[in-house]
């Protein structure tokens, strides 16, 4: 304790380049801790992504939607549980640039728990969706994005046009849901019966099905077992689960780790000579001053770790401030990223390298400062 005022005035001889020193690490740190947080949240949302529910579409991508008539078929294979269905149609409200995703779904009680963990919504606004005609359901984000409220009708202008040849249609909002994918703040939900028949094409058609199987360890056999189903038809299917759709997306993004490592190390590793030089200038400018340390009695290696104890708190602080940046985003972020976490792992392993970045930039600096000969530092040799 009797060393900390003089570690203090070290730290702080220079205030500037204390700052300097402090600002880089911090920011170095905050990337640390987001990076590895992205890293994580991408790989949680990927696990935490049910295999037992499998998504039916089209084979081919663009394709035209698949007959509502596949249904029994699908419900009647052995292994699946439930069933149901949805279609989307594109419009806008009020502005060309305010685009609004329109989602028909079945309006039973079967996507109350369907998929609680991607789209949840409450029995008595099932229910009264499914007492409304055109009633339509909205999120929190959308009602905000364009001032909407529960009782309030909404145009939407769409390229789908309705049986009298109109584009605009209407809605009534009888209630909210909670979707909790990434980038879908932009829709609402309706009743599938509604879109099909005011629709002047595609009539009896669905952009995909649901499927829940019983055992989520034969996914990839049953996607399968429904696709051969469907086989040859004039409309073939490709079934995914959600989970193998969540691990598609990764391989997409690439070796993310790689991509992690590569960017921290580089950035860790300029940090570390970046830091280095600021100790060793440090030092020349202190060469009178550690010489009189020596000269009251100070031994080599109290000077060494005098030294070394001022690079460990600027790191130390510095990586907390960090950290703690990187832990604020996270809230934000997470509503785009589900999962998305910093885990305490992260915090460990990022003050671990605080200090080891500490000792390997000071070792030579307060290796220098301990062999220093007093003559020749007194001398200005």
């Amino acid at each position: 304790m009797k060393y900390l005022p003089l570690i203090w005035a070290g730290v702080w001889r220079k205030p500037g380049r204390t700052i300097l020193i402090l600002l880089q690490v911090a920011l170095a740190f905050a990337l640390f801790g987001v990076l590895q947080g992205l890293k994580t949240g991408v790989e949680q949302a990927a696990a935490n992504t049910r295999a037992d529910v499998l998504f039916v579409a089209p084979a081919v991508f663009g394709a035209a939607p698949l007959p509502i008539s596949h249904l029994a078929r699908l419900k009647s294979i052995p292994g699946v549980k439930r069933t149901s269905y949805a279609d989307v149609m594109i419009g806008n409200y009020q502005k060309p640039d305010q685009t609004v995703a329109v989602v028909g779904i079945e309006t039973s009680n079967i996507w109350v728990d369907l998929a609680p963990e991607i789209f949840s919504v409450a029995p008595r606004d099932m229910e009264a969706l499914r007492k409304t005609r055109t009633g339509a359901l909205i999120s929190a984000d959308i009602g905000k994005k364009y001032g909407w409220h529960i009782g309030d009708r909404i145009p939407v202008t769409s390229s789908v046009l309705q049986n009298n040849g109109s584009g605009t249609w209407i809605f009534d909002i009888v209630g909210t849901f909670i979707d909790r994918e990434p980038g879908e703040s932009g829709l609402i939900v309706t009743s599938y019966t509604y879109l099909d028949e005011s629709r002047a094409r595609n009539k009896g058609t669905v952009r995909n099905f649901y499927a829940v199987i019983a055992d989520p360890k034969h996914a990839a056999d049953m996607a399968d077992a429904i696709d051969r189903v469907f086989a040859n038809s004039s409309a073939e299917t490709k079934t995914t689960s959600f989970r193998e759709l969540s691990q598609q997306l990764l391989r997409q993004i690439g070796d993310l780790n790689l991509a992690i490592r590569s960017i921290v190390s580089a950035v860790l590793g300029a940090l570390l000579f970046s830091i280095s030089t600021l100790m060793m200038q440090a030092i020349r400018e202190r060469t009178p001053e550690l010489a009189v340390l020596k000269t009251l009695g100070f031994s080599d290696g109290t000077v060494f770790w005098m030294v070394v104890a001022e690079a460990l708190s600027v790191c130390m602080a510095a990586a907390l401030i960090g950290l703690g940046l990187a832990m604020g985003v996270f809230p934000y972020a997470g509503k785009f990223v589900p999962g998305l976490s910093m885990p305490m792992i992260v915090i460990v392993s990022g003050l671990v390298g605080a200090v080891l970045m500490a000792l390997i930039s000071a070792a030579w600096p307060a290796a220098r400062a301990a062999r220093l000969n007093v003559v020749d530092a007194l001398a200005g040799r």
